[in-house]
Formats: C-alpha cells, sequence, structure tokens
C-alpha cells in the first residue's frame, strides 16, 4: 500500500464545503465515542459494528449527516475504533494509557470505494455526495493516468496550513528485495551528529526548528499583538501555520532520504532502543531532542528495511557509550566528555565507540531482541 499525495485547487465556495465535510466527520466520530463511553461498563459492550450501525442511525436523525456519503461515515466510525483499540491495547501492555478523547481540530475526512470518481485523464477527482463538493482539480509529481481506479481503497481529503490536499491509498504489489549488500552497520544517535555510524562517518545534525526559531518568535510576537477574533490575527496565525508546516516537511524529507540511504547500503541495520518520550523529561534538551528527529528516523528505518527485505536489530541502549569497544572494559563517561579513552589504549570519538558497541550487540544477540525485516 502506497500514498499518493496531491494538490487540490478549487473555488472558496467548494473548499467552505469541503470544511463543512470535516466538521461532520468530526460529528460522527464524536458522537460514536459518546455511545462507547455510555455503554463502556455494559454487559453488552460497543465493538466495531455497532458503531457502524450508529452511523447509519445518525443520519437518519440528522440532515446534514445523510449529505455524507455513507463510506465516508463508517470510515470515520472506523477512526473511533482504532483510538478505542489503541487505549485496549495500551492497557494490556501497562504503558501509559491514554484515553480516548473528543476531537476538536480534525482537519481530514476520507472515502473508501464510493462517493467519489476520479478523472485521472484531466486530473480531476468529482465528489458525488450530498456535501456538494463537486470537482476539483489535482496537482502533483505522479502520473495519475497510470493508475486503476479498483487499485484504490481509499481517498483522503486534509486540510493543511497551506491549502487542501488528496491523498490516494492504492495498493501495489511488494517489491521485490534489493541485492545483498555485504555490509552491516551500527548507528549512534545524537545531538552534536545526527548519527554516526560503526565505520566512524559522521552525519551532521540540520536543526531545522532551531534555523527558524528567530522568524517562529518573530511571527509569534506578531500574532501576539493582534487583536483576538480580527482578520488581521487570523492571517498572522496562518502565516505562523505555514512557518511550522516548511520546517516538519524539511525534518521529514531530511529523515527519509537518510534512513533510504542507510537501508540500501546495507544488509543489517543496528540502532539502539531509545526510550525517547522519558528523554523529553530533561527540559533543557528536550527542544533540541524534539527537534533531531529520532522517532520519526527509527520509523522510516523500520519502514525501508521491510520494504527492501533488509533486518533491523534494536539492541537495549544501557552501556553503548560506557563499554570500550576494543577491550570490554567500563569507562564512564559524563555528557561534556566527547572523546572514548581507555587504558588498553584505544582512543575514538565516543559516538564512534558507541556504534561500534551497537552493531557487536546485535551480532551477538540476534534472535533475542526485537527484529524487523
Amino acid at each position: 500500500m502506497i500514498t499518493i499525495e496531491c494538490k487540490v485547487y478549487g473555488s472558496v465556495q467548494q473548499f467552505s464545503r469541503v470544511d463543512e465535510a470535516i466538521r461532520t466527520v468530526q460529528f460522527i466520530r464524536n458522537k460514536c465515542l459518546r455511545l462507547w463511553m455510555d455503554h463502556q461498563d455494559s454487559e453488552t459492550g460497543i465493538g466495531r459494528n455497532e458503531l457502524a450501525r450508529h452511523t447509519a442511525e445518525l443520519a437518519q436523525s440528522y440532515g446534514f449527516v445523510r449529505h455524507l456519503n455513507s463510506s465516508a461515515r463508517q470510515a470515520s466510525a472506523e477512526r473511533t475504533w482504532t483510538a478505542i483499540s489503541r487505549f485496549y491495547q495500551s492497557r494490556k501492555a501497562n504503558s501509559p494509557i491514554r484515553y480516548p478523547r473528543f476531537q476538536k481540530d480534525n482537519r481530514s475526512m476520507e472515502y473508501r470505494k464510493s462517493g467519489w470518481k476520479l478523472e485521472a485523464r484531466h486530473s480531476r477527482i468529482t465528489f458525488t455526495d450530498g456535501c456538494g463538493i463537486g470537482t476539483l482539480r489535482l496537482r502533483g509529481g505522479h502520473n495519475l493516468t497510470l493508475l486503476q481506479p479498483d487499485y484504490i481503497n481509499r481517498v483522503r481529503l486534509l486540510r493543511r496550513a497551506d491549502g487542501y490536499y488528496l491523498q490516494l491509498l492504492v495498493k501495489r504489489d511488494a517489491p521485490q528485495p534489493l541485492p545483498p549488500a555485504h555490509r552491516q552497520v551500527g548507528l549512534d544517535v545524537g545531538l552534536r551528529h545526527f548519527l554516526v555510524d560503526s565505520e566512524g562517518q559522521a552525519v551532521a545534525n540540520p536543526r531545522h526548528h532551531k534555523r527558524s526559531l528567530d522568524r517562529l518568535k518573530r511571527k509569534q510576537r506578531q500574532l501576539a499583538r493582534m487583536k483576538k477574533g480580527s482578520q488581521n490575527r487570523k492571517k498572522a496565525a496562518q502565516k505562523l501555520s505555514r512557518l511550522y508546516l516548511k520546517t516538519s516537511r524539511q525534518r521529514k524529507d531530511f529523515v527519509v532520504k537518510t534512513a533510504r540511504c542507510v537501508v540500501k547500503s546495507n544488509d543489517l541495520i543496528a540502532v539502539e532502543q531509545l526510550q525517547v518520550r522519558n528523554l523529553l523529561k530533561n527540559h533543557r534538551l528536550a527542544r533540541s531532542i524534539q527537534d533531531v528527529g529520532w522517532r520519526q528516523f527509527m520509523q522510516w528505518l523500520s519502514y525501508f528495511a521491510r520494504k527492501m527485505g533488509r533486518t533491523m536489530v534494536f539492541v537495549p541502549a544501557k552501556h553503548t557509550t560506557s563499554l570500550c569497544s576494543g577491550c570490554g572494559a567500563l569507562v564512564p563517561k559524563s555528557l561534556r566528555e566527547r572523546v572514548h579513552r581507555c587504558s588498553c589504549g584505544l582512543v575514538m570519538d565516543r559516538d564512534h565507540n558507541a556504534a561500534r558497541n551497537i552493531l557487536k550487540f546485535a551480532l551477538h544477540t540476534v534472535g533475542h531482541t526485537e527484529i524487523q525485516a
């Protein structure tokens, strides 16, 4: 399954109807969540099928819900059940439990197989339900004429700070595994460098948020001076949102390209199993940790490893920095010490030493740690 994204162009009236449809989807989701809350402690619980049937009852009771296509209504109920099932899974795993909450800032809606018609030849899509959205023009870097409608499982409309987008979830055959690269690598991520591998090669930390911090502060001050409820305040908020969106896109582009390059070049990738949520409790480093995007990098590494037939191993982070990669002796260090010096004579950068330890642990414990291939 792949996602193809295009920018959507239309009139002001069409986009206002898109906003109304998105609010309707949010209304259905919250109503389904309320139904589950009311029957949570009862003997007959609420499941996915009951939520799907509840959307039909809402369509009979509310006229604006009836205008929305039935597939979009059921997709909204699916979102509710996803949040509920995630709550149950976290409770079983004894992880931090986040109770499902009512949504107040929904920005997307999706259709299944009905309610839309794609004209790939003319790069247009028409929504045929009662919301009155009509035909929207599409623009993007993908050739839509190569798509077969039967392979499109979902159509999603999104509202972002710089406009509206359409996402097509397309079913695709599994790609062929890459030929062996005959290389193995251990990666140590950090703040000074984005990563250092077991061969000593370092990738610089781009610090996207830090480079945009002065502009962000200026836009925030301008927003704070505006009168609440005024058009100028809305414009200032829109400019600030676009700047945040640009920063997140820069980070994602860098992370995706780096992860793809690492996976294509190595047969086995060993990384630390970091608890980023706990690391963010350090308020002096929280902004820098959020800026570097470790968690997003790990997610894309796992994704590309599955798609390309590579092996990814997560090893415990304990003693990866303090152990000597040459003799195995324990050499404690503070965060300020950037050079590893051992009594055996080994002197190297501490991140390089940690990356070598990570690869060594992965090779010794393959089959006993979390492996993704």
